[in-house]
C-alpha cells in the first residue's frame, strides 16, 4: 500500500498536481487495501502533492478502515452529516495555497460530487488520474499474482460443477444455482460478475440471460463464470456438447479453439496488444465465420473483472510481463448456438502463463 501511495504522490509532483481525489471502490482498494460498498455514501482518499493523505467514509466502517492498515487522516461522518462540509474542515486546516491544478477519475466521478469537489478548488483545472492508475495497475504485483491465481482454481472449480450438473430437462437457472451454491460452500461470497449458462441456441447470444430453458441432447452448453477472491477477480468460458454434437458444432466449436490457441501462443513481452485479436480474428474469418465473431479478443483482469487494457485490433499497446489478461474468442450464430473459450493469462518473462487450467478439448457429456 504505502510504495502505491509514494508512486502516486510521486507523478503528482511530476505534474505539479496539488490534490488528487479517488473515489471508486476499486481504486480506493488499491491504495488502502480496504475493500467495501458504500453504496450510495461517498467514500475515496484526497492525495496531496504535499502531506499525507485523507480517507473519507461513513463512521460505520472506520474500525474495519482501521483493521486494514490506514494509517493516516479519518473523516468519518454520519448519515446526518454532510460530508462535505466535513472535507472543507480538514483541508482548511492544511492551508493549501495556490492550488492551479487537482485531478479525479473522470470516468467514474458523478456530476454532483464533481460540483461539491470543485466547490472546493474553484479555480483549479480538473485533469485524470485514471492514466495513471492504469500504468499502476496493469502490471501486477507477486501478491497479486497469487491472489488471482486462486481465483482462476475456484473458476475452474465451478465449470466441473456445472457439467457434473448437466443432465436432461435441468434448466439453465438449475444448473447456475448449483454451481454458486458449491462455490460459496468453498468460501466465494460473490462472483465477478452474472454467471452465465446458456442452453442450445441461447449459446448463440454473447452475453445471454439463463432463464429456464431446458437442457436437451444436442445442445451446446456454455458456461462463463467468475469469482471474486480478496478483492481480484477471475474469468472463465468453457463450452461443451450434451450427449451428441454434430458436425457443424464441431467445426465451430475447433475454429475457436484454434483461434484461441493461436492468439495465446502470441501472448509474450513485446506483442503488440492488438495483433492477439487480429491473430483469432482472421483465423475466424478465414474459416467464413467472421461475421459471427462481435466481441474484442479480451480484455485487462484484476480488481475489476474488466480493466485496462481493451484487447482489441486497434491497440498499439505493448504486452509487458506481470500483465494479466484474458484470452476469449467466440462464434455465434443467433437462433443456432454459439462456442467461446476463455482463459485467464499472465505474461512472463520468456511467455505466458495460462492461469485457468479446465480442459479446452471439446467434451461430450453423456
Amino acid at each position: 500500500m504505502q510504495k502505491r501511495l509514494e508512486t502516486l504522490t510521486a507523478w503528482m509532483n511530476e505534474k505539479n498536481i496539488e490534490v488528487a481525489f479517488l473515489n471508486s471502490i476499486e481504486n480506493v482498494f488499491y491504495l488502502s487495501n480496504f475493500y467495501t460498498d458504500p453504496h450510495e455514501r461517498l467514500m475515496g482518499i484526497f492525495m496531496f502533492r504535499q502531506g499525507d493523505p485523507l480517507f473519507v467514509l461513513p463512521a460505520m466502517e472506520v474500525n474495519q478502515l482501521k483493521d486494514s492498515g490506514w494509517a493516516y487522516e479519518i473523516v468519518g461522518y454520519s448519515d446526518h452529516e454532510n460530508p462535505w462540509e466535513l472535507i472543507k474542515t480538514s483541508l482548511e486546516k492544511r492551508r493549501l495555497k495556490n492550488v492551479e491544478e487537482v485531478a479525479v477519475e473522470k470516468e467514474v466521478l458523478s456530476l454532483a460530487r464533481s460540483e461539491s469537489f470543485l466547490n472546493l478548488f474553484s479555480e483549479a483545472k480538473v485533469v485524470s488520474v485514471e492514466g495513471k492508475l492504469n500504468e499502476m495497475r496493469v502490471v501486477k504485483e507477486d501478491s497479486e499474482i497469487s491472489i488471482i491465481r486462486r481465483a482462476t482454481e475456484m473458476a475452474d472449480y465451478g465449470v466441473q460443477v456445472g457439467i457434473n450438473a448437466l443432465r436432461e430437462g435441468i434448466s439453465e437457472m438449475e444448473v447456475l444455482a448449483k454451481i454458486e451454491y458449491e462455490l460459496k460452500k468453498k468460501g466465494i461470497r460473490e462472483m465477478s460478475f452474472s454467471t452465465m449458462v446458456l442452453f442450445g441456441e441461447k449459446s448463440g447470444d454473447p452475453h445471454g440471460n439463463p432463464g429456464d430453458r431446458e437442457l436437451k441432447p444436442g445442445d451446446m452448453v456454455l458456461f462463463d463464470m467468475g469469482v471474486v477472491l480478496e478483492g481480484y477477480c477471475s474469468d472463465i468460458t468453457r463450452t461443451v456438447a450434451f450427449k451428441s454434437a454434430s458436425e457443424k458444432q464441431k467445426e465451430i466449436y475447433n475454429t475457436v479453439l484454434k483461434a484461441e490457441l493461436a492468439s495465446l501462443n502470441a501472448s509474450k513481452p513485446g506483442t503488440r496488444i492488438g495483433d492477439l485479436d487480429k491473430i483469432a480474428r482472421d483465423i475466424i474469418t478465414e474459416a467464413g465465420y467472421g461475421d459471427y465473431f462481435p466481441h474484442r479478443i479480451g480484455h485487462g483482469m484484476g480488481i475489476n473483472v474488466h480493466e485496462f487494457p481493451s484487447m482489441n485490433h486497434l491497440n498499439d499497446g505493448i504486452l509487458k510481463e506481470g500483465m494479466i489478461f484474458t484470452i476469449e474468442p467466440g462464434i455465434y450464430v443467433p437462433g443456432v448456438g454459439g462456442v467461446r473459450i476463455e482463459d485467464d493469462v499472465l505474461i512472463t518473462a520468456n511467455g505466458c502463463e495460462i492461469l485457468t487450467k479446465f480442459p479446452k478439448k471439446l467434451q461430450i457429456i453423456e
